[in-house]
């Protein structure tokens, strides 16, 4: 094996690719910044003990692990980052009311989310904390598409609610070990392994769970459900939720799976997706996890998403080659002022280091700086 060769499923982001995910982490941001949330830059690393606190064991799974020096103490290097700004919302700000809250930063985790996938996202996202009306929730999927139509991505929005799935799970006496056991199932939408495990339930919850995974669909979904459901004031709530955000969200198709469970050991209510065309995978998800600030000693309603910007990169439309102007190497006070003005304008100019042919420079430069009747004009490179 090459001495130079990366590990599977991590590489290195060429300048091509990097250009284009910078650009996106700025314009995301700036979306951000203009709605009023605040940047925050958790560590890369923490104890494992406060890594995983309200999270379940999906986020232990899939984090790396290694002693700390100092302390001998279990550290974990992140899987996720919102969990990160869940404590520092709950314990470090300590703020009354609607707090809003930004990310961006690697996490890397132990085994890749699919073929195609990194191990290292470079993982985006925001929150809103304090307020647990429906509000929320449309702010923070409003923003989402806003933010990929900004990207020149058109998503499509799944919803969900884990409430739903609570409800019959608490009516049914069903307990932990079961129940992460139908959740999985559940995921995976196997209907006749699902037949099998809700077997011994009593009815009507046990053709309720067997129904869940066809409940899919657009909007109209949500009516078929009100019937096909027990009438327990927690669906209700649920449906009622779900209904609100179908008709309130702008911007794309959405459509209704009361089977997407994803992140369920930590979300509370609303779950969502969002998906693009061609692309099997979700682009973005998110969700309520309003029990999360509960484990860090301060309970906090919150929503939120976040998304791969590397995997946005990858669907944004291509850019064109990067539009630079070469600039000679020169001690020309005119040309050192006409090049400092240009940069201030926002332009790109490269300097050709002496004794190199011109050509070297055409990756990055489609014009350049002639001297010009006693001053310095930009054309373009023949």
């Amino acid at each position: 094996m090459s001495k130079w060769a990366l590990p599977e499923y991590i590489a290195d982001v060429l300048p091509p690719e990097a250009r284009r995910i910078e650009k996106l982490r700025r314009l995301v941001q700036d979306r951000f910044r203009v709605h009023g949330y605040e940047l925050t830059l958790p560590p890369l690393l923490e104890y494992v003990d406060s890594l995983f606190t309200g999270t379940g064991h999906d986020m232990e799974l899939s984090t790396f692990k290694l002693v700390d020096q100092l302390t001998g103490r279990t550290m974990g290097l992140r899987a996720d980052i919102t969990p990160q700004v869940a404590r520092i919302d709950a314990h470090l700000l300590n703020r009354e009311g609607v707090t809003r809250l930004c990310y961006c930063g690697p996490v890397l985790h132990t085994l890749p989310a699919g073929l195609a996938a990194t191990r290292e996202p470079l993982q985006i996202g925001a929150e809103v904390y304090g307020h647990a009306g429906i509000e929320a929730d449309i702010e923070i999927q409003s923003l989402l598409l806003e933010v990929l139509g900004q990207a020149g991505v058109t998503a499509r929005l799944d919803l969900g609610h884990v409430g739903v799935f609570r409800a019959l799970a608490t009516a049914a006496g069903i307990g932990r070990e079961a129940g992460e056991r139908l959740f999985s199932l559940l995921q995976a939408k196997d209907v006749p392994a699902i037949g099998e495990a809700t077997a011994d339930l009593a009815e009507p919850v046990r053709e309720a769970l067997r129904r869940l995974p066809r409940l899919y669909g657009g909007p109209e979904v949500l009516a078929e459900a009100r019937h096909a459901l027990p009438d327990l004031p927690q669906i209700h709530a649920a449906l009622d939720d779900l209904d609100v955000l179908s008709r309130s969200i702008k911007g794309a198709a959405i459509s209704v799976d009361l089977a997407e469970l994803r992140g369920y050991s930590y979300h509370s209510g609303v779950v969502f997706a969002a998906y693009a065309d061609g692309v099997p995978n979700a682009i973005a998800r998110g969700g309520r996890y309003d029990e999360v600030g509960r484990a860090f000693g301060r309970a906090r309603a919150a929503t939120g998403f976040s998304l791969d910007l590397r995997e946005l990169a990858r669907l944004s439309p291509e850019e064109p080659a990067c539009e630079g102007i070469l600039a000679p190497w020169s001690e020309d006070a005119a040309l050192k002022r006409r090049i400092g003005q240009l940069r201030r304008d926002g332009e790109i100019v490269v300097i050709a280091l002496p004794g190199h042919d011109k050509a070297s420079w055409e990756p990055c430069c489609n014009r350049e700086l002639r001297a010009a009747g006693g001053d310095w004009v930009v054309v373009p490179i023949n």
